[in-house]
């Protein structure tokens, strides 16, 4: 009986600390851009709890950027496209200026493949994978959705409002780690609201 009481705390504490390192983490805490870095001259704010990406004068390609990186991960976020919705979201990536490195899983207006991978360096290969046309109508234009990005090994998922969008397996990827990322395309006229930013690393 004492071998037992003696056990059962320790499975108990191991079985609470598997929990703790499981869980999401939000890395977007509602008040500041805390824990993530500017770059280029597009706009970066907070406004009531909501991260808000909006083209700046000069109209071109911004980046918002975690200081952490992120290899092994599943993220979920809520984004809302307000104007011209053309943002994304790079994983494993680096950057020098606003010329950045990595894989963006696109965000884009209606039948502009949302949810899709393409790849962003000078030797990119551009589109890796996108939606099935069938998929496209997903998107709720101007309302919130969700997207959830499961990158494991050389593997990457994506679903927008729980329908799964694409699945690629690819060497390339597998290689490398970085940050996450928010995008502002190039050309003026974009803004999109972010929320519930959280990532569980695996």
């Amino acid at each position: 009986m004492k071998l037992i009481l003696f056990i059962l705390p320790f499975f108990m504490l191991s079985e609470s600390l598997f929990s703790q390192s499981a869980k999401a983490k939000h890395i977007f805490n509602k008040k500041d851009l805390s824990g993530w870095t500017i770059h280029g001259t597009e706009k970066w704010y907070v406004e009531k709890g909501e991260l808000v990406c909006e083209s700046g004068p000069d109209k071109k390609y911004g980046y918002l950027s975690t200081n952490t990186l992120y290899k092994n991960f599943d993220l979920d976020l809520d984004f809302k496209q307000e104007a011209n919705g053309n943002s994304g979201v790079f994983i494993r990536s680096s950057i020098e200026g606003v010329n950045i490195n990595g894989w963006q899983i696109e965000v884009a207006p209606q039948n502009l493949h949302t949810g899709g991978i393409y790849e962003s360096m000078p030797d990119g290969r551009q589109w890796l994978i996108k939606p099935r046309t069938e998929d496209e109508s997903i998107l709720k234009p101007g309302q919130w959705n969700h997207l959830r990005i499961l990158a494991e090994g050389d593997e990457v998922t994506s679903w927008l409002n729980g329908k799964k969008m694409v699945h690629i397996k690819d060497e390339k990827i597998g290689s490398r780690d970085g940050f996450i990322a928010l995008q502002i395309h190039s050309g003026g006229g974009i803004k999109v609201k972010w929320r519930d930013i959280k990532v569980k690393e695996l």
